[in-house]
């Protein structure tokens, strides 16, 4: 799978499942809606289902559908903080645009 995690995405995500007592599983995925079309969801997954696919960084996993492998594909999972607070932030070179806030895409 083409879809990774950075040091720092992995870092926080393994923060979040440790104080909430859950298995360190990032599951992302792409659903219609969104002000450009498709929007990203993620959260932390209790399992990981038989056709996921799946990537590690350290500890860490994670999980994306085959649906939404086709419109992510060579993307990263980055964490970034700045001034305007911290978020989860994806780098997809399918996207032929996107929102302000990096929540949604089209292709």
């Amino acid at each position: 799978m083409s879809v990774t995690l950075s040091e720092s995405a992995a870092t926080r995500v393994a923060w979040i499942a440790k104080r909430q007592g859950k298995p360190a599983i990032l599951r992302l995925a792409v659903e219609g809606g969104g002000c450009s079309g498709f929007q990203y969801r993620y959260g932390l997954a209790e399992t990981i289902e038989p056709d996921d696919i799946v990537t590690s960084k350290g500890d860490v996993r994670l999980v994306v559908d085959p649906v939404s492998l086709d419109l992510i594909e060579g993307s990263e999972v980055d964490f970034v903080e700045s001034l305007g607070g911290s978020a989860f932030r994806i780098t997809n070179p399918q996207a032929a645009s996107g929102c302000g806030c990096g929540a949604s895409f089209s292709v």
